[in-house]
C-alpha cells in the first residue's frame, strides 16, 4: 500500500506541476490547475494528511473532467431517461425493505420538489430549464418570473407551485423567496415549511424584513391570504448555488462569505431527510470552463461534505441535450430520495386495540348495569308510592263505612227485621 500511495503521490505532483504539458480546456485554463485551491485552510494538517487530501481531490477533479469529456458517449440516453421521469408516480421507487410494501407508506397525490438557494442563484431560471426539458413544448413560454438583473429586481417573495410535466400531478417543483443573510431567518423558514407544509401563492415575510417591505409584500398580495388550495408535505430540497459566486469565493479570502452561508444554510437539520442532504445544482456554468466548472464542484463536496461527482450537479443556462441529460439525472436523484424518505401510515400495535377494545366493553357494561339499577330501583319506588296510596284509599273507606254504621238509627228500620 506504501509503495502504491508513492506511486499515486508521484503521479499526482507530476500532473499538477507548472511544466506538466496538460490541454487546455475550452477557455485556456489548465486542466491540472484546479487541483490548487483553498489549500490555505487545511494548514493545520500534516504533510501526509495534506498529500492525502491532494490525492482525493486529484481524484474528484479528474472523474468529473472526464463525465465532461464523455457527455457526447452519455447522451444516447437521454430519451431513456427523459421517459423514466415523465412516467414518474409517487412512490415509484420506493425500496421494499424491513419487510414494507408500497401499501404500508404514506404516498401523497403529488411529490414536492422545493428549490432553495441565495439571492441571484438562477431557481426560477431553473424551473424553466426543467419545465423545457421535461415533456414541454420547447416553443412554450417562460413558466416562472426571472430577475434579469438581481441586484435590481424584488425576486420571487411568493411560492409558486409548477407541475412537471404541465398539467401533471406526479411532482411538482416550488419557487421560493431567497435565502437570508441572517441564518435564523432561514432556519424559522425551513422549519415553517417541514412543518406546515407549503402551499401555491403563500407570502413569504422575515422577522428581519424592514416595515416597508413587509407593507409593499402586503400590498403586492391584494388580498390572497385566505388560502383554499392544496398545502403540500415537502419531500426534498434542490439547492440551487450560484457557481460564479462559489469560483469568487476560492479565489478571494475576503469573500467567503457567500460560501460560509452556503455551509451554514446547508447544516440546517430541516433540510435533511434523515440521513439524505439536499441535492446541489450549480448553474451559471455557461460563463466558466470545464476546468473551473469541475473545481466548483470539487470546492463544494469538500465544503458541503457530500460527494461531487453524484450529488453535485452542473446545470449551466443551455439549451442543448448535455444541460437535459443533467436536469433529468438531477430529477431521478431527487424523486428517489423523496420516495425513499415517504413516512409509514400509523399503525398501532394489536395488543393496543385489544386494550382497548376491553375499555370500551367495560364502559359500556357499566353504564348498562347503571341503567339497569336505576330502572329497577324507580319500579320500586313507584310501587311503594301506589301501595301507600292504596292503603290509605282503604283506611278511608273502612272510616266512612265505621262512620255511617256508628250514626244509623236502628229503631226507624226495625220494619226490616
Amino acid at each position: 500500500e506504501e509503495v502504491l500511495l508513492d506511486q499515486n503521490l508521484d503521479d499526482l505532483l507530476q500532473f499538477s506541476s507548472p511544466n506538466n504539458n496538460t490541454q487546455s480546456d475550452d477557455m485556456g485554463v489548465k486542466e491540472g490547475e484546479g487541483l490548487d485551491f483553498c489549500l490555505g485552510s487545511s494548514g493545520s494538517l500534516s504533510s501526509y494528511d495534506l498529500e492525502i487530501l491532494k490525492m482525493r481531490r486529484f481524484k474528484a477533479y479528474q472523474q468529473i473532467m472526464e463525465n465532461y469529456n464523455n457527455l457526447e458517449d452519455q447522451i444516447g440516453g437521454l430519451k431513456e431517461a427523459k421517459d423514466k421521469i415523465i412516467s414518474y408516480k409517487p412512490g415509484a421507487w420506493i425500496e421494499k425493505v424491513a419487510g414494507l410494501e408500497v401499501s404500508d407508506y404514506d404516498i401523497p397525490k403529488t411529490t414536492t420538489l422545493t428549490l432553495i438557494g441565495p439571492k441571484g442563484s438562477g431557481k426560477s431560471s431553473l424551473v424553466n430549464r426543467i419545465s423545457r426539458a421535461i415533456g414541454e413544448n420547447q416553443f412554450a413560454s417562460e413558466r416562472a418570473q426571472v430577475s434579469y438583473n438581481s441586484s435590481v429586481g424584488d425576486g420571487t417573495y411568493f411560492l409558486h407551485e409548477y407541475m412537471v410535466p404541465r398539467g401533471s400531478t406526479s411532482f411538482c417543483l416550488y419557487d421560493t423567496r431567497s435565502l437570508s443573510e441572517d441564518s435564523c431567518d432561514n432556519s424559522e423558514m425551513l422549519k415553517n415549511w417541514m412543518t406546515n407544509g407549503v402551499h401555491h401563492g403563500q407570502l413569504v415575510i422575515r422577522e428581519s424584513d424592514a416595515s416597508s417591505v413587509k407593507e409593499k409584500l402586503n400590498h403586492k398580495a391584494r388580498g390572497s391570504g385566505w388560502f383554499y388550495g392544496v398545502r403540500r408535505r415537502v419531500g426534498f430540497f434542490v439547492f440551487v448555488v450560484n457557481g460564479l459566486a462559489v469560483l469568487k469565493s476560492m479565489e478571494d479570502e475576503d469573500n467567503k462569505k457567500y460560501t460560509d452561508m452556503l455551509a451554514k444554510t446547508f447544516s440546517c437539520p430541516y433540510l435533511s431527510f434523515k440521513d439524505d442532504k439536499p441535492v446541489i445544482v450549480i448553474t451559471h456554468g455557461d460563463f466558466l470552463s470545464h476546468s473551473n466548472r469541475a473545481r466548483g464542484r470539487v470546492h463544494l463536496g469538500e465544503l458541503l461534505g457530500i460527494p461531487p461527482d453524484t450529488q453535485i450537479f452542473d446545470i449551466p443556462d443551455n439549451c442543448d441535450p448535455s444541460t437535459e441529460l443533467a436536469i433529468a439525472d438531477m430529477l431521478r436523484y431527487s424523486l428517489e430520495r423523496a420516495d425513499r424518505n415517504l413516512p409509514h401510515k400509523l399503525k398501532v400495535p394489536g395488543i393496543f386495540i385489544f386494550i382497548i377494545m376491553m375499555c370500551v366493553l367495560c364502559i359500556c357494561l357499566f353504564y348498562k348495569w347503571k341503567v339497569i339499577i336505576l330502572s329497577k330501583d324507580k319500579i320500586v319506588r313507584n310501587g311503594e308510592h301506589y301501595f301507600s296510596y292504596s292503603s290509605d284509599f282503604l283506611k278511608a273507606m273502612r272510616y266512612w263505612m265505621f262512620k255511617r254504621e256508628a250514626h244509623r238509627n236502628w229503631h226507624t228500620m226495625r220494619h226490616l227485621w
